[in-house]
Formats: structure tokens, C-alpha cells, sequence
């Protein structure tokens, strides 16, 4: 069959962009931002433009020192240029999966094939891991960005006799701009991969060839100024020992090693951060094993030169490799292995192609036809299961929502995807449309490619995985929308929005990032009650900290007050705690969280879908709260560890 998709430049840009718009597009505008790291990063960047500081990040007006600048700066442009919206906090996520899709295809087109650039860059879009990672604002899929165009950099360097500046400049800067999205992993990934497959070719000699003096002059002049600022605007002062000791030392070194302070995060076990690749490269990891076997080490041959398309292919298997094993001995999140989603991508992206030229008889075809039928089988499994659940599931009686029928696992929340396991028969029934949804396309996805690639058309077969994933990602963002108010705090924050004064104050209950979301929607500073901790915990420890943390004493001063008291909390049992300081009233209630209050108020009805807040208004001074909080400000402040 004719490979026309992948040969036609224009059509092929066509056909993706409109992949990425599908898949994508609808992410950007709904649901509203989850509480955690995805509003508290948007807050993060939202800071920059209130504070007209681009240098130090700040969450809920505390200096934030752990992360790279580049993604806020990304959405903090966003915001200046479009407003502070929800799709604008993640447009720059979404047009970096977009620049990946070209840089994949791109790649194809210079050193493999137009059509295995083509399927890398579907691939890519469909699978079940990048849509997934992309929910939440954070940059590890864009790590895999700067990784695939730094490669590309690389690869056009090598082939040459002389690397060309272009080359090697633009490796550089790749390398300079992944340190700014995701610290030192943005200069150890691309530097091991580089090195360990110029070693195992025999070719270590090219490293002298790659402009060393002037590549390193590129890349610190994009990556050392930021990196410098940072460190002379926060020196040591206090408690805290600034930010070269925090940002490299504990977030990079010591986080590495599990010796992180504060450990507020979980470890995927290793077997299952390995086994997890097949569901996060879904459906097409089906033929995972296809594609690695492809691979030729043949060293001798690729440190010749002799097939750059057999070098890329081995490139890719190092640049995945390095990025897995070097995270199996270290902490493990889910989502660690994004950046190496694009090189898996790319390996299946040239089997596919290989598939669609090879004879019927040919061995690509036929163990296509077993790992289709493999996947069929998967197809059924999952159509039988989740079309079950949705026929045996019940409806839940009016006034019940999903936060009432959910199992709570506070212990693995400290895992990416941990509160999907709150899940229960019962929660269900919520989700019957998305469950039918994903049952009928895995049935007929999953057969009609084992029917095509039987008939010795590989193409329709991938076309039919292809429509299957696009109706399976929508199903999966209806039932992230049914998810939100659990997830988020967005109809909280317009509770709180319909009724806020100057004077109010709002506490949340515990850490801040159990309802960051109400910073970002309300637009006003929270009080933190019994939650200095994790992100907050070290920027707190500057002299300057504004005076937000409460303990018991302070905030049973401030309740009994004269002013508005928003309480925040995820524990309707809390009510008895408030009701001993003064009468306590219920504002609003949502996806398992409420807001009471400590004066009379007329409650509105709220719904998951509320509107979004009013414009930004401007935060309480320190004077103000200052006022409202006469003692210490700072208690249970744990001591800055020693290393």
C-alpha cells in the first residue's frame, strides 16, 4: 500500500497538527486546575508578573527555590500576553508537545524515513503517557523536547567531516535550555547519552571536533545568568542556607539519592516503573519489542559511518536507556520516564515503517499480525471490564458526588497518579459515558487492526489504533472533567470570590498545596494553618517571609476575631474543631472539601463547573496581616538539615 501520509511534507504537518489538536486542544480549556503542583506552578508564574520578579519564584508569596525558571517564564508570558486563564497556564505545555511532533518527524525525514518520522510523530501524540503527563503543568515531557532537538543537533554534527557551528552551537543551546526547564538532568541526560554512544561506536575522538570552547561559551551564556541572579538574590540569611545549597545540593544531589529534606515524596517500585512503559506507550507498545529488537549493535559499522539511519536507531536506544537506568537508582515517580517516551517513539516510528515496506511474507509483517492479536486480546479484556462497569454500576441518589464514594489512600498520595486509586465500584457510575466510550473503541480499534494487518495492510491497521486513542483521550478527558472538584478546588474559590472583602482572610488547612488552587483562583494570599512543610517549608526560613503560618494559639485568635475567616480544609470533622473558638458557618462544599466561615453568609450553590474567578485583585499587605496576627509568626519550624 501506498506510504503517501508520510512521504508529503505539508500533508504529513497537516495531519498531525490536526492529531494535536484533537488530542490536545481540548486539555488546554477544561477542567480547571488541579490543587498541587499543577495551579501551584501556574501561581508560581502568575507571581512573576504581581511581584515584576523573573528571577526568584514565589508560591502564595513564598520564595520558591526548587524548580528551573523557563517553563514559568513560558507561562508567565502567557499570562501577560493572553490574561490569567486556564489555557493560557497551559499553552506553552501544549505547544511544546507540538514542537516535539515536528522535531520527531523532522528527524524521520533527515536520518530514518519520512514515513518512520510520521508514524515516531503519531505515535507520539496518541499514546497513553504523554497525554497523560501533559494533564498536570510539568516540564518532563518538554525535557524530552530539548532532548530530541539536541539529538538531532548531534546527529547532524556527526555525519559531518567538520561539525558545522550550526551543529554544534545548536546542541548547546538545547543543552542550556533544558538546565533551565529541568535543572542538572538537562545537562546529564544529553551529555551521557552523547557520550556512552560515542564510546560504544569507538568515536570519542568527535568530541574534539564539536567546537568545545565556543559550544561552552553558548550554552552558559543562555544558562548561567539566571543561575547567577538567583544565587546573589538569595544569599544565606536566617535560617536558610540560600539557594546554591537548596537548589543543587538538596533538590538535585540529595533528592537523587532519597536523602531529600522535606521528603514529600513517594518511590514507584522499580519493577513497576519498568512495566509501566507498556501502558504509557499504549497501544503501539505492543510492537516495543519489535522495535528494540530492530536495533544493531554493530559498533564497528556505526562508528564508520556507513548507515546514519542504523546510528540514529542505535542513538535512540542509548538516549532511552540512559534516562531509565538512571533513574532506576534513584527516587521514582511515574512520570520520570516522559523524557524518554520520544526515543521509544521513534524505535517504533522505524519498525512501523519497516512494516509497511516489507513483503506479506516478510518477518515484520507476520509478528505484526501476533502483536496485533496480542493487543486484540488486551481489547477484549478492556472492552469486557469496562463496559461491565458501566452496565453493573448504579446511578448515586441525587446530592451524592464522586468525593462520597471514593476510598481514601492518603498514604500513596505521595505518588503522581496516587489518588486514582481512591476509585471504587460505586464512583463508577459517574463515569458510565467515558467507560462505554473506551470499551466500544478498544473493541473495534483493537480488531480492525488485527483484521488489517491479516489482510497485509499495516497502514489502515495504524490508522485504526490511531482513531481508537483519539476517541479513548477524549473519553479519558471527560473523566478527568468528572474528577476536577476532587482534584481541585475551582468551585471553592468562586464560593469565597462572591462573598470576599479586603479585609477577609483565608486559611487552608494543612500544607498549601491542598488547596493552592484557591491562591490561584481567588487571587489572594492564603494563611496556613499547622503547614509549614514540603514546598513552602524552606522559603519560609528567609528573614523576609511574609507571616502566613499559624498554629492553634494564632489562629483560634485570629477565628475569634472581628474580621471574615474563609476556612479551607478537606475534613468535614474539622467543623467540630471551629465550633469550640466560635459559631461556624458552611460557605461552600465541594468534591470533598469545604469552606466554612465565621460569619453569617447566604451559601450559593456551587457547581463543579463554576465560573472562574473575578480579575486579579491585589493581595493583603504585610501590615494587614500583621494586624490580624500579633504573635510570632513562625512556630514548629523544623531545623534546616546538615549535609
Amino acid at each position: 500500500m501506498t506510504a503517501a501520509p508520510g512521504h508529503r511534507f505539508w500533508p504529513s504537518l497537516t495531519v498531525l497538527f490536526v492529531l494535536w489538536i484533537v488530542v490536545d486542544v481540548p486539555g488546554l480549556v477544561q477542567p480547571s486546575l488541579f490543587d498541587d503542583a499543577d495551579s501551584a506552578h501556574a501561581e508560581a508564574a502568575r507571581e512573576m508578573l504581581t511581584l515584576h520578579d523573573w528571577v526568584t519564584l514565589h508560591e502564595n508569596g513564598i520564595r520558591y527555590l526548587e524548580k528551573a525558571p523557563l517553563p514559568y517564564w513560558a507561562i508567565a508570558a502567557n499570562f501577560r500576553v493572553f490574561g490569567i486563564t486556564e489555557w493560557t497556564a497551559r499553552l506553552a505545555q501544549g505547544l511544546s508537545v507540538l514542537a516535539l511532533l515536528v522535531v520527531l518527524f523532522q528527524i524521520g525525514r533527515k536520518f530514518l524515513s519520512p514515513e518512520a518520522g510520521f508514524w515516531a510523530a503519531v505515535v507520539s501524540v496518541t499514546s497513553f503517557g504523554p497525554y497523560l503527563f501533559t494533564r498536570v503543568l510539568i516540564p518532563d515531557l518538554m525535557v524530552g523536547l530539548w532532548l530530541a532537538l539536541g539529538l538531532y543537533f548531534f546527529l547532524l554534527g556527526w555525519q559531518e567531516q567538520q561539525p558545522s557551528r550550526l551543529a554544534c552551537w545548536g546542541l548547546a543551546a538545547t543543552v542550556a535550555l533544558n538546565v533551565l526547564t529541568k535543572s542538572l538532568i538537562g545537562l546529564v541526560f544529553p551529555c551521557a547519552i552523547i557520550f556512552f554512544f560515542l564510546f560504544l561506536v569507538g568515536d570519542l575522538r568527535h568530541l574534539w571536533k564539536m567546537r568545545l570552547v565556543s559550544s561552552t561559551a553558548i550554552f552558559l551564556a543562555i544558562a548561567a545568568p539566571w543561575h547567577i541572579l538567583a544565587a546573589l538574590r538569595n544569599p544565606p540569611a536566617g535560617q536558610s542556607k540560600g539557594f546554591l545549597w537548596f537548589y543543587f545540593v538538596n533538590e538535585q544531589f540529595l533528592r537523587y539519592l532519597g536523602k531529600r529534606y522535606p521528603m514529600d515524596y513517594g518511590k514507584v517500585p522499580l519493577l513497576l516503573f519498568w512495566g509501566l512503559l507498556l501502558v504509557w506507550l499504549l497501544p503501539w507498545s505492543a510492537f516495543l519489542p519489535q522495535a528494540l529488537r530492530q536495533v544493531r549493535f554493530r559498533f564497528r559499522e556505526i562508528g564508520d559511518h556507513h548507515d546514519i539511519s542504523q546510528a540514529a536507531a542505535f542513538l535512540f536506544f542509548v538516549w532511552a536507556a540512559v534516562i531509565l537506568l538512571f533513574f532506576s537508582f534513584s527516587t521514582r515517580q511515574e512520570y520520570y520516564v516522559a523524557p524518554a517516551l520520544p526515543a521509544l517513539a521513534l524505535l517504533i516510528g522505524i519498525w512501523l515503517a519497516h512494516e509497511s515496506q516489507a513483503s506479506a511474507e516478510g518477518t515484520p509483517v507476520r509478528s505484526g499480525v501476533i502483536s496485533a492479536l496480542v493487543l486484540f486480546i488486551l481489547g477484549l479484556l478492556i472492552s469486557a471490564a469496562t463496559i461491565s462497569l458501566a452496565i453493573l454500576s448504579h446511578t448515586p441518589p441525587p446530592g451524592v458526588g464522586l468525593a462520597e464514594l471514593l476510598n481514601k489512600n492518603p498514604d500513596v498520595y505521595v505518588l503522581s497518579l496516587g489518588h486514582f486509586l481512591d476509585l471504587t465500584g460505586d464512583a463508577m457510575g459517574l463515569f458510565r459515558g467515558p467507560l462505554i466510550g473506551t470499551g466500544l473503541a478498544f473493541l473495534f480499534g483493537t480488531f480492525l487492526n488485527w483484521h488489517w494487518r491479516r489482510r497485509g495492510a499495516p497502514g489502515k491497521a495504524n490508522w485504526a489504533l490511531t482513531l481508537m486513542m483519539c476517541v479513548f483521550i477524549y473519553c479519558a478527558h471527560v473523566a478527568l472533567g468528572v474528577f476536577a472538584p476532587v482534584l481541585g478546588s475551582k468551585p471553592l474559590a468562586a464560593a469565597i470570590q462572591r462573598e470576599y472583602r479586603p479585609s477577609d482572610v483565608i486559611v487552608s488547612d494543612g500544607e498549601y498545596a491542598n488547596a493552592s488552587s484557591i491562591n490561584f483562583y481567588t487571587r489572594k494570599q492564603m494563611v496556613i494553618l499547622n503547614g509549614r512543610i514540603n514546598g513552602l517549608w524552606y522559603g519560609s526560613l528567609f528573614p523576609d517571609a511574609p507571616p502566613i503560618f499559624l498554629d492553634d494559639v494564632q489562629f483560634t485568635r485570629l477565628w475569634a476575631g472581628p474580621g471574615r475567616v474563609y476556612f479551607v480544609t478537606g475534613a468535614n470533622e474539622r467543623r467540630t474543631y471551629l465550633e469550640k473558638i466560635s459559631p461556624v458557618y458552611l460557605l461552600a462544599e465541594a468534591g470533598g472539601k469545604f469552606v466554612f466561615t465565621n460569619r453569617s453568609v447566604t451559601p450559593a450553590p456551587v457547581h463543579p463547573a463554576a465560573t472562574k474567578a473575578t480579575p486579579a485583585q491585589t493581595r493583603m499587605t504585610p501590615a494587614q496581616r500583621a494586624t490580624l496576627i500579633s504573635s510570632p509568626r513562625i512556630y514548629f519550624a523544623p531545623k534546616v538539615p546538615t549535609t
